[in-house]
């Protein structure tokens, strides 16, 4: 569409030195909301619009302020012999209303707005519209057409003199309500085509025709197109039937994407297609061939065949019998080009070899710069990871927050194997684990003779073994006040002085503490020293319990199977019921919990697949009850797995076996929890 189809000619134009009052009465006198401002030459020098006469009031300027000291000076302009759609393109661009129109010379010579533009493409669509229900409405053969919902949106003058419908009453209603066509849903349903299927209504008969509306492969609706064969079957039934199924079959051969050639049973051309041609072949030995050995073989025979110009086909010979005889009649030959499915094959195998490339050197990148597996799957425990390795490789202290058992330990050794000291010592201390009188001779070492039972040779600690490397203190809240006090000198001076020493010693670590308890509260309660809360508390990192990222369950499952199948040399795997239950247990033990309960089952059950039977009872219950069982009860107490054993085994000596002690032991602890046997 041209510009000069629509715009709006001689326009009304301001001079620079026009008043805003003057600007305001012209645009009221002739509704419009701008207007382009000429020099005095007569040149285009910009737009004055109703914004630029709102700012002026909200400005407080005079009445008799010229538009020049107001007015858009970079304006855009548009050619006369410019398109529409350049045009909207233009004032998408640049986010404006309106476009003055440049004739050759440089005039102006007209304007254009975004609402000529919406008014030119609207006028275009209903032209377009008009012309499509025109050719709908003269051609001779009945069509309707419903959407996805089977609400009928098309229903030309054929199917209303046909069908004794009118368009108007038919057009926005489901087609079921008027019982003349229920088998369109099979083809919304299905994506099929349907051809020459037949159809009575009001005692005519039609042929019809149904095929699916698709966009990018999505069934959007279906078309059917009818032929009234009522005044045919009069005069003779079976002929046209046959005559109609005759054209049918010429229709669909010739509207064929695969080339089509019929042969009879003495290799003589019936019929061949415009795409048979098109393709470029020709009835050559290769056909006769392929059609001899159909015959042969009264059944279908297929061959790939490669042209010249490097196109490949597919071609398919299939014998035709008449009337239910044995007897061959004709040969189908059916060619479709293969060649980009092919070529989309190739890609795709290049993709899955470039996969699997990428994904063994990811592997072996795991294994040589980690050394072990991490399983995660949830986004919550994705970004845990991510954090720990890109702070690993800075020496920033680092406190791990999180439940017991949640995996700060796994977490710990990832950020010393993707730091630059992984190939140093990684020290590892239970502030909790150690008896607090031992616990400061271990961290710091001593001197020969410190303390009563001393070694004469002394003892390095362990903040000296960590020296260019690691060191871990996990449970850091049980760290007693005392040691709280050193520890920090040690953080702040680089240096540790071993008991009963006077000489210090530099060391140089990277620090990572981990706790379960909430340290700010401790540091509230005068129970951790806030100076060394600070210190520690540079990086955070907090992971979350295994019952908020439930997404690892199935994967946390699956390795320790692993894990376990290799250890024992087993091959035990878990039904889905029983994946079922474990995803939605509470597991207040978190991963380790739920690490020792896989190897409970895997070692305590015969059978190689373990189901939803054989869980504890606790993870049958379900809602709220599941979570306040589990974690008032937990699970892997000592009591539960000898009973639940014994419960199994019936014999105090092969649940010894199992748990690795001496019969008597179990009878012992059998008694001590009254665990009757039965």
């Amino acid at each position: 569409m041209k510009l000069s189809q629509f715009m709006t000619r001689n326009p009304v134009t301001l001079k620079e030195n026009h008043t805003i009052k003057e600007a305001a009465e012209l645009f009221t006198r002739y509704s419009i909301d701008g207007a382009p401002v000429l020099n005095e030459q007569g040149e285009i020098c910009g737009i004055f619009t109703k914004t630029h006469l709102y700012r002026a009031i909200v400005n407080d300027c005079t009445p008799d302020t010229a538009v020049g000291r107001l007015m858009k000076k970079e304006v855009k302009t548009i050619s006369l012999d410019s398109s529409a759609e350049s045009a909207w393109q233009l004032a998408r661009e640049q986010q404006i209303g309106r476009l003055p129109v440049r004739d050759g010379q440089g005039n102006l010579v007209a304007m254009v707005t975004r609402t000529n533009l919406v008014q030119a493409f609207e006028q275009k669509m209903l032209d377009t519209i008009n012309r499509l229900n025109a050719i709908l409405d003269s051609t001779h053969n009945g069509i309707y057409a419903v959407d996805k919902h089977n609400i009928i949106v098309i229903f030309n003058r054929a199917a209303e003199q046909l069908l004794g419908i009118k368009a108007a009453f038919a057009i926005d209603k489901n087609i079921n309500e008027f019982n003349f066509d229920l088998s369109i849903e099979d083809v919304l349903r299905t994506g099929r085509p349907q051809s020459g299927r037949k159809l009575e209504f009001n005692g005519r008969r039609f042929i019809v025709n149904r095929t699916p509306i698709k966009t990018n492969d999505e069934v959007m609706g279906a078309v059917a197109v009818i032929q009234d064969i009522s005044e045919l079957e009069l005069v003779s039934k079976e002929l046209s039937e046959t005559t109609e199924l005759y054209e049918e079959l010429n229709a669909v051969i010739s509207s064929s994407y695969d080339g089509i050639v019929v042969l009879d049973k003495n290799g003589n051309v019936a019929q061949v297609n415009n795409a048979f041609t098109k393709m470029g072949l020709s009835i050559n030995e290769t056909i006769y061939a392929l059609a001899q050995k159909a015959m042969a073989k009264k059944g279908a025979v297929t061959k790939a065949h490669r042209l010249q110009s490097g196109k490949e086909l597919l071609l398919t010979a299939n014998p035709v019998r008449r009337n239910n005889k044995s007897n061959n009649t004709k040969v189908v030959v059916n060619c479709r080009d293969i060649t980009e499915l092919n070529n989309l094959r190739r890609e795709v195998k290049a993709s899955k070899e470039l996969y699997e490339v990428y994904h063994s050197e990811l592997e072996t990148l795991r294994t040589k710069y980690l050394g072990h597996t991490l399983v995660c799957d949830s986004p919550a425990m994705r970004n845990v990871l991510d954090l720990a390795v890109r702070v690993a490789k800075v020496d920033s202290t680092i406190l791990i927050l999180g439940e017991s058992g949640v995996g700060k330990d796994v977490v710990t050794r990832l950020i010393h194997k993707a730091s630059k000291r992984s190939g140093q010592p990684f020290i590892r201390v239970n502030c909790g684990a150690i008896p607090e009188n031992l616990l400061e001779s271990e961290l710091f070492g001593y001197e020969p003779g410190a303390f009563t039972g001393a070694s004469r040779e002394g003892k390095p600690g362990l903040l000296e073994l960590a020296h260019k490397g690691t060191l871990f203190l996990d449970e850091i809240a049980e760290l007693p006040l005392a040691l709280q006090v050193k520890l920090l000198n040690v953080i702040q001076e680089r240096e540790v002085t071993r008991l009963g020493g006077i000489k210090a010693v530099e060391v140089d670590i990277r620090l990572i503490a981990a706790t379960n308890q909430n340290l700010e509260e401790m540091v509230g309660k005068g129970k951790f020293r806030s100076d060394l809360y600070y210190r520690l508390n540079v990086v955070p990192i907090t992971i979350p319990p295994l019952r908020e990222r439930s997404s690892d369950i199935p994967a946390l499952v699956v390795h320790f199977l692993r894990k376990f199948n290799e250890k024992y040399h087993l091959n035990k795997s878990i039904a889905a019921d029983a994946m079922d239950y474990l995803s939605g247990y509470h597991w207040p033990g978190n991963v380790r919990e739920l690490e020792n309960l896989i190897e409970r089952l895997m070692v305590i059950n015969t059978h190689d697949i373990i189901t939803a039977k054989d869980l504890p009872l606790v993870f049958l219950q379900t809602g709220q009850t599941t979570g306040k069982t589990a974690g008032s009860q937990g699970l892997g107490s000592e009591k539960e797995l000898i009973a639940e054993l014994y419960q199994r085994m019936r014999s105090t000596r092969k649940v010894a076996e199992v748990m690795g002690v001496n019969q008597s032991t179990v009878v012992r602890k059998m008694k001590k929890y009254n665990i009757k046997p039965g």
